[in-house]
């Protein structure tokens, strides 16, 4: 039954109430008391006086909600749930607890913030000022507890042994504060900046009271000791511990110390100079600090989000050259030293991962590291670290997915890359939601679905009347339709780009999956990605590829092929190209002319070139001449501007051999006048003349002109503005007088050579320039003339819309050669040795990984 209106509920109420009020029996009647309170009532709210107006004006109090106030600092913590990684946010989040005094708002708030910025120092001792009041120092040792270990800050440490001294203030514990200094220096007594905890040490021992010369004696010792391992150390204030340990150990005994100073000044002398390396590699890799907050707390410093910009890479540089120096041991330790150079390592990568969280490069240094020291449990922690900063690093979680699958853990290795998709499948769709609301390029046509801006009406009549979805044509009787999502990703190269590394992570996933168990297990994770609407074609042909290498399964890898060629057939030429070459190798040529019959038609000509060439190079190679003449026909049907002279020769090319280009027209005997760049005025002549009349023949005219002039995209190329697809054409300049009277006045009279620019000066100072000069100059001022094999040459370069191949980035092109090593054949002074003093590109080998080839003209990692 449903429930009663209100209406009703309110009135079975009222009658309830006047029954028990009315005890004389009738319980329908209201009381007399009741009616009067209801007279005076409607009295009061007549229609027509001022108050029942009011009221009218005013909404019924009923349907009033009272919002819920939020304050700023909840709302800003709602909206860090969502985007954490906002540095200015968090600053602004912890100023606004600080400022509230509330300290449950003061937990929450560095609780959040040391989640997604572990070991932030100056965070962390923020948070545990508020705790060092009598009272709460049980707070502040658990969250010493937490977070001390791990940290490799000295400025932590040193707020640490401050709270263990105030403590601990009885003269019968100054056994536990000398334990607190040794625990503090075995973690961070190899830190450049820990030259003020050893001072403190120092002068925490020489303040101990004894009572027997035995305790003066041990107290001596326990100096001695401090002293000789701080002057080892490259410490800020080495040169200071250097001198009192010189003036402790004359004071005791001058014949010992000359010994004790004489066996330590090696080590003394390689610490300073490690020190003065270490401040120039150490200088570039921490910015300056941001200006002071109005309060007593500390600035905080956190990462943000890196964007690879020129300064961010320099930045990486910078850090893997410093890491790379530490991991040399520039202190030359012996190998009974091994621990303290491990730990001293290890402490200079805590350092980099901190200040460079969102870098997943040197995470991986740190990791490859440990493990080459045989710490595996710390590389595979640091890894673990690794992902939970950078969820969607490939590096990282492929490394951390092969140490599972070497462990033999099946279920790791699953969980990781589930995870790894998860993460991926989340930013995709992110990065899908700003295109849409950015660009505004997508349009509802009626239904749920939205289509691109530029689909014709026609197409989504034709798949609203057939029932096909975007997906492709599901088969009732195939095994491969557990395609569920008939949506396809909107068109965008950045999602593209994504969306094609998403699907090499389904890959790798398939290839675990496979090494981990069996081919099936490979069979079921490629079933669920199936599924999913983010999977490009790539997917498809390697499950293809390791059906039909690793089972030898040819007709499954056909119909997996088949299944990707009915998704993307009609938009990705690339799966169509493989699929063909894949029923090429196996022989198949009647599938494989029934698979170019059937998707030719799918693909504009502009698109379908690669697909004509690669089946046409199939046909010149193994087909008949009538075959081949009636495809060259078709082509020429297609592409009606290409010279026949072109689609001849390739049927006669092999492995690149194309002697027709090279002898007929002519392309050998050019490039020979190019690389000598000399030869007689009659060879060139000819030569010239000879690809000029084969020009003509190419281009299938029956004109008599003698010179081809350049194509009208080549001018248009000319006067393009800077900035389209390079920079523009400059015409060079003649040389600056000046720098001629510069380089003039560094040269040895008496020794200029007949015919230079200082001879002909030095003999003419006084007199007028000869003609010669004259008219060499007026010939420089009119500019630079291209030889006419150049013309020809650009005049026979295709027109940019003839283009079909790969587009490359101009930005990503500069970048390779700005970074490019070209060693000089006129070296002049070797570079200094150690790290750059100032600024530029870093040096080119100085990360643990290269890349392909090594490093030698690799690409560089």
């Amino acid at each position: 039954m449903s429930e009663p209106p209100p209406s009703a509920t309110k009135t079975e109420d009222s009658a309830d109430f006047s029954t028990n009020l009315n005890e004389d029996g009738d319980a329908t009647q209201p009381t007399a008391e009741i009616l009067n309170a209801l007279d005076q009532l409607n009295s009061d709210t007549a229609p027509n006086s001022q108050e029942n107006i009011k009221l009218e004006q005013q909404p019924p109090k009923e349907v009033e909600i009272q919002q819920p106030h939020v304050s700023e600092w909840e709302s800003l913590r709602n909206r860090l749930r969502d985007d954490p990684h906002d540095p200015e946010g968090w600053s602004k989040l912890v100023e606004l607890a600080e400022n509230s005094g509330e300290i449950e708002e003061i937990k929450q708030t560095y609780e959040s913030l040391l989640e997604i910025y572990p070991n932030t120092s100056s965070a962390q001792i923020a948070y545990l000022n508020h705790f060092m009041i009598p009272g709460s120092f049980g707070t502040a040792e658990a969250i010493f507890k937490k977070i001390l270990r791990s940290s490799p800050s000295v400025d932590l440490w040193k707020f640490y042994l401050t709270y263990v001294r105030r403590v601990n203030t009885k003269p019968g514990a100054r056994e536990t504060v000398q334990k607190s200094y040794e625990f503090a220096l075995n973690h961070v007594g190899q830190d450049k900046d820990s030259g003020e905890i050893w001072m403190d040490y120092i002068q925490f021992l020489k303040s101990g009271e004894t009572t027997s010369t035995w305790e003066e004696q041990q107290k001596m010792d326990a100096l001695r000791k401090v002293y000789h391992r701080a002057v080892q150390i490259p410490i800020e204030n080495i040169e200071t511990l250097w001198s009192e340990l010189e003036s402790f150990e004359s004071n005791l005994n001058k014949i010992t110390a000359k010994k004790f100073m004489t066996d330590l000044s090696p080590s003394y002398m390689q610490a300073r100079s490690v020190l003065r390396q270490l401040q120039r590699h150490i200088s570039p890799l921490f910015p300056p600090a941001p200006p002071p907050s109005s309060t007593s707390r500390p600035t905080l410093y956190l990462p943000s989000l890196p964007t690879f910009n020129a300064a961010e890479r320099a930045l990486v540089g910078a850090w893997k050259n410093y890491l790379k120096w530490e991991e040399g041991n520039p202190l030359e330790l012996e190998d009974k030293d091994r621990p303290t150079l491990i730990q001293r390592v290890q402490s200079v990568y805590r350092k980099a991962v901190i200040r460079m969280r969102f870098y997943g490069e040197i995470w991986y240094m740190s990791y490859v590291w440990n493990n080459s020291v045989g710490k595996h449990e710390d590389a595979l922690n640091i890894l673990k670290e690794g992902i939970r900063a950078n969820p969607t690093s490939f590096l990282l979680n492929f490394a951390y997915a092969e140490v599972l699958e070497a462990k033999k853990d099946r279920e790791g290795v699953f969980a990781t890359f589930d995870n790894f998709t998860d993460a991926l499948r989340a930013d995709l769709e992110a990065l899908e939601a700003r295109i849409n609301s950015a660009n505004s390029s997508f349009e509802s046509n009626g239904s749920t679905k939205t289509l691109p801006v530029d689909v014709p009406a026609s197409s989504v009549q034709t798949v609203a009347a057939t029932g096909l979805t975007e997906a492709g044509i599901h088969s009732n009787n195939s095994s491969f339709n557990t395609q569920s999502s008939d949506e396809k990703p909107p068109k965008s190269k950045e999602l593209a780009d994504k969306r094609t590394e998403y699907g090499l992570v389904w890959i790798m996933y398939m290839r675990a999956a496979r090494r981990v168990e069996s081919q099936q297990s490979a069979r079921a994770v490629f079933g669920r990605c199936r599924k999913d609407r983010w999977i490009p074609w790539q997917v498809y042909e390697a499950s293809a590829l390791m059906e039909y290498h690793v089972c030898k399964a040819t007709n499954v890898a056909t119909r997996i092929f088949e299944k990707g060629i009915e998704l993307f057939g009609n938009e990705e030429i690339e799966i169509v190209l493989r699929y063909l070459g894949f029923l090429i190798s196996l022989n198949d040529d009647a599938n494989a002319r029934a698979l170019f019959e059937r998707v030719i038609v799918n693909f504009a000509p502009e698109r379908a070139r690669p697909l004509w060439e690669r089946w046409a190079r199939y046909e010149y190679q193994y087909g008949d001449l009538e075959s081949a003449q009636k495809l060259e026909k078709r082509i020429a049907e297609v592409y009606p501007t290409d010279p026949p002279i072109k689609r001849f020769a390739q049927r006669h090319i092999y492995l690149g051999t194309d002697a027709i280009a090279a002898r007929d027209l002519g392309f050998a005997m050019a490039r020979q006048v190019g690389t000598t760049g000399s030869s007689s005025t009659l060879g060139r002549t000819d030569t010239v003349q000879s690809l000029l009349s084969n020009s003509n023949l190419q281009t299938g005219g029956g004109t008599t002109s003698q010179k081809r002039p350049a194509s009208p995209d080549y001018r248009k190329r000319d006067d393009r503005t800077p900035g389209d697809y390079g920079p523009a054409h400059k015409r060079p300049r003649p040389m600056s007088p000046v720098r001629d009277r510069d380089r003039e006045r560094w040269e040895v009279p008496g020794r200029r050579r007949v015919g230079s620019p200082g001879w002909d000066r030095d003999r003419d100072r006084d007199g007028p320039p000869p003609p010669r000069r004259m008219e060499r100059e007026r010939e420089e001022d009119k500019g630079v003339v291209l030889p006419p094999v150049i013309s020809w040459f650009v005049g026979q370069l295709p027109t940019p819309s003839a283009f079909d191949g790969p587009v490359f980035r101009t930005d990503d092109l500069m970048m390779v050669f700005r970074n490019a090593v070209i060693p000089s054949s006129t070296r002049i002074r070797s570079p200094p040795a150690g790290p750059p003093r100032g600024g530029g590109r870093p040096p080119p080998d100085y990360g643990p990984y290269q890349g392909p080839g090594g490093g030698r003209g690799g690409r560089r990692y």
